[in-house]
């Protein structure tokens, strides 16, 4: 990993920009805020892409490991959350029957 010899970042530098970019917006730290009582935290992005941009400027193995360890983090904290909801196999077995609602209205 040292040499970085066809190592490529996780994602182009343009990708890191554009999330950094969406991560600052008012719309996007509006919806954060309202979702997680919390404001978004930027500041990985941006290290992110200046990681990025020194890896391509002047292929700094620092860099290298810095973007590594941060996907790595991003896929851990995608990982640990789990589904809300039981997914079915089958639907259940009175699916096709009204609604107990329904069969009051009538």
């Amino acid at each position: 990993m040292a040499d970085g010899g066809g190592w490529r970042p996780p994602r182009p530098c343009e990708a890191y920009r554009a999330e950094w970019k969406l991560c600052r917006s008012a719309r996007h730290f509006l919806h954060h805020y309202y979702v997680h009582g919390e404001r978004p935290a930027c500041e990985q992005w941006r290290r992110d892409l200046a990681s990025c941009r020194e890896w391509e400027e002047r292929r700094s193995a620092d860099a290298q490991r810095s973007l590594c360890e941060s996907e790595r983090a991003r896929v851990q904290a995608t990982r640990k959350h789990a589904l809300v909801w039981a997914l079915r196999q089958s639907p259940p077995a009175d699916w096709h029957l009204p609604l107990p609602q329904e069969e009051k209205d009538q």
